[in-house]
């Protein structure tokens, strides 16, 4: 089935890979579109790093409806936004199923998309937005677009910025539409805002909490739990009061436990968090410290002040986006090839406790500063 649709994809392309207008052009014929889909189908973080551009579109188009094609729970961080005007939940696998697939092209056919942005640049993305119809879709040029997706793009773009949020942005040329100041602007969830109140008022901390997060979507990009475990000791020490330590799943909620064991009262346990649960403590955190992985760029979409430890993957391209973040890295040498992120096991180890505790009182006293 995918190899098929890939091969549809090659034959209505209708120009090759890469062609595509000067953007003043396309902003002449396309200057006013009524629908635009977004795709950008998963991580948690990866989605996140989209929400700008769809801020963007709105301001420029705002009587356009906006859609957004997400996989799993990652749609949990865009519901509610106000850029956003229609979610397509779609489940992990559906380009494998017929009925998925064909449930989809309905969908996407029925919003009646003008313009098709791909924000993700693989095979099922492009046939996502292949499968939205829209005269105009546009897409990353290759290499950036991968699996052969740019196949399904009218017109294929050449992002020129560092940072994912920036390239997203990059995106939006063909419509004429140029990113000066991307913001977030993530919606408040009134239910997980009460939830968090009442676990923090029980608490009875004496200043907004610093939390701690030791969880990672890739092997390569966990920090050993021991130095969690000093650091949340050090943060107490310095700053006389017990850090939050969250998780999600099993294997998580096990790693937070030991660290909590091995922090001597330094560090407390957070309660089963939904996403969205996540994003308001984060709102009402002093600090939020973490690798490269989903609730840390939640948290800095909702504004917190992050401290981010990079070791496989630079921070110039992932790292919290926005003012008052600061990123640890290890030293250069340490850092693997491109090819070798996802399977590194010496960057992450070549971060200290010390240089995450200097990290996170240069943030502390900054906000505290302003």
């Amino acid at each position: 089935m995918i190899g098929g649709i890939a091969a549809k994809l090659a034959l209505r392309a209708g120009r090759p890979a890469g062609d595509h207008l000067p953007p003043e052009q396309v902003a002449r014929a396309m200057t006013d579109p009524r629908s635009i889909v977004i795709v950008k189908l998963s991580a948690i973080g990866d989605v996140l790093h989209g929400v700008p551009a769809a801020v963007a579109l709105k301001r420029a188009f705002p009587a356009a409806r906006i859609g957004w094609a997400v996989e799993g729970r990652a749609a949990d961080v865009l519901a509610g936004h106000p850029a956003i005007d229609h979610l397509f939940r779609l489940p992990r696998g559906w380009l494998k199923s017929p009925r998925a697939v064909v449930e989809l092209r309905r969908q996407l056919r029925s919003f009646r998309p003008d313009v098709a942005i791909d924000m993700q640049g693989l095979l099922k993305s492009g046939v996502a937005t292949w499968l939205s119809g829209a005269r105009m879709r546009i897409g990353a040029a290759k290499p950036v677009s991968r699996e052969h997706a740019w196949l399904a793009y009218t017109h294929a773009v050449r992002p020129t910025a560092t940072h994912v949020v920036d390239r997203n942005c990059d995106l939006l040329a063909p419509l004429g539409v140029q990113v000066a100041r991307p913001t977030f602007d993530i919606a408040h969830w009134p239910v997980s805002r009460l939830r968090v109140h009442q676990w923090l008022a029980a608490l009875r901390l004496p200043r907004p909490p610093i939390v701690l997060n030791p969880g990672a979507g890739w092997a390569s990009k966990l920090w050993p739990a021991e130095r969690f475990a000093a650091t949340a000791r050090g943060l107490h020490r310095r700053h006389g009061q017990p850090v939050v330590i969250v998780w999600g799943g099993a294997a998580e909620r096990a790693t937070a436990e030991r660290i909590a064991a091995d922090s001597f009262g330094a560090a407390i346990v957070a309660p089963d968090t939904s996403l969205q649960d996540l994003g308001e403590l984060c709102r009402q955190a002093a600090l939020f410290i973490s690798s490269d992985t989903g609730p840390l760029h939640l948290a800095a979409a909702v504004g917190t002040p992050c401290v981010g430890l990079f070791g496989p993957v630079p921070a110039t391209r992932n790292g919290p986006y926005g003012p008052g973040h600061v990123c640890v890295e290890p030293p250069a040498a340490l850092r693997p090839k491109w090819d070798d992120r996802k399977h590194d096991t010496a960057s992450m180890a070549g971060i200290t406790v010390e240089q995450v505790l200097a990290a996170a009182d240069a943030v502390l006293a900054r906000a505290q500063a302003a």
